[in-house]
């Protein structure tokens, strides 16, 4: 999942990236609304975490600004603790959720991935494909009923094919999900991953499940 922290206090923004980065969550950083709204309209996200009070734009005008052009990413607002009509306001303009500074990681964790959970009507904690399974909690995956053993990265990319399931994905969206804006689009390494995939999920197995539409991109399917 990619998420856009947009939050003016550089520590916390980093500490945010760096847990959702160790929970395997790509993660862009911003630190004012401007700069915010920009990346939402020119990049594709499953969540925004937003903080109210921002140099340049607020994230209450961010956020107007997002859903009059029919940007619908889930959006979590932080907010000073007892800002009762802030949150208010925060829901009333589209965030999908709030919560107050300071707060539990675990938290913050917990309703990032129950809000973009619910914006891709997926409420189940675990995807399956034929045989394969993923466990979207514990960021595991198995086919079989054993094992597969992945990296971060190799999970991620596996994640988004499986949501996606049946529709073909092009090198160009997998790297916009999985990597920062800091990616060289102009590299190979997401065929190197998909290779990786391939030998740790089809191979010694019949039927296939990553195919490959030449010159458009992958799909995640039980058959073409």
């Amino acid at each position: 999942m990619k998420v856009l922290v947009v939050e003016d206090e550089k520590r916390l923004a980093n500490l945010l990236k760096k847990g959702l980065e160790e929970n395997a969550f790509v993660v862009d950083i911003c630190y004012d609304g401007v700069e915010g709204l920009y990346l939402v309209e020119t990049a594709p996200y499953d969540a925004v975490v937003l903080d109210v009070m921002m140099p340049k734009m607020d994230g209450f005008t961010m956020l107007r600004r997002m859903r009059e052009q029919g940007i619908e990413t889930p959006v979590i607002m932080l907010t000073a603790r007892g800002e009762v009509e802030n949150r208010i306001k925060g829901l009333n303009i589209g965030a999908d959720d709030y919560l107050p500074k300071p707060f539990d990681f675990a938290e913050l964790l917990a309703r990032l991935t129950a809000v973009i959970r619910r914006n891709k009507g997926q409420p189940a904690s675990q995807l399956c494909i034929a045989d394969l399974h993923l466990d979207l909690n514990a960021k595991t995956a198995g086919r079989g009923g054993v094992d597969i053993s992945l990296t971060s990265k190799e999970y991620a990319i596996l994640e988004y094919l499986a949501l996606n399931q049946g529709r073909v994905i092009s090198r160009t969206e997998i790297s916009e999900h999985v990597y920062d804006m800091n990616f060289d689009l102009d590299s190979n390494i997401i065929d190197v991953y998909i290779n990786r995939l391939r030998k740790k999920i089809d191979r010694d197995h019949p039927s296939p499940l990553i195919h490959t539409k030449r010159g458009e991109g992958y799909i995640l399917s039980e058959e073409l």
